[in-house]
């Protein structure tokens, strides 16, 4: 396996506030097995806190990258001769894409608190995908990558 000349690895990490959000969630379960005594309730928020960390991370925990002559976005692994062009799409036109001109057949990695996407065409005629849409905080730097393992020159 080749390795792709401008590497690219991201991680879609949940945003900061959603760890406050997973504490919160803690003092919930606290608060809801206080009346049983402060063993149970420290017992809630122990383990309130742990299962909304637990939902946070792995909501978090999806990865795209370009390694060799593949992108690999979550599940997903599409050679990048299997790619067209890439489209860098600001959060205004990310969101056209993930609502009204959005195609019912295209892949999408979607993590609605990414404003900013890449929508790369799929040019396999054996492939009914249309499209994929990734969500990704670094779309300029996505494409590129791409472009780089595909062989060609980056602009």
């Amino acid at each position: 396996m080749q390795l792709s000349a401008s590497p690219y690895e991201e991680r879609l990490t949940a945003p900061r506030s959603w760890w406050l959000i997973s504490f919160l969630v803690g003092v919930s379960f606290a608060l809801i097995l206080l009346p049983f005594g402060p063993l149970p309730a420290l017992g809630g928020l122990a383990g309130g806190t742990a299962a909304a960390a637990v939902v946070a991370s792995s909501y978090g925990s999806l990865r795209i990258r370009v390694v060799g002559d593949s992108l690999i976005a979550g599940e997903a692994k599409i050679p990048v001769s299997a790619l067209g062009k890439s489209e860098v799409l600001d959060p205004e036109e990310a969101r056209a894409w993930r609502t009204y001109k959005a195609d019912t057949r295209a892949f999408l990695l979607l993590r609605a608190y990414i404003p900013r996407a890449l929508r790369v065409e799929v040019t396999d005629p054996d492939d009914p995908t249309p499209y994929l849409y990734l969500s990704t905080r670094e779309p300029e730097r996505l494409a590129a990558a791409i472009e780089a393992a595909r062989g060609g020159t980056t602009a």
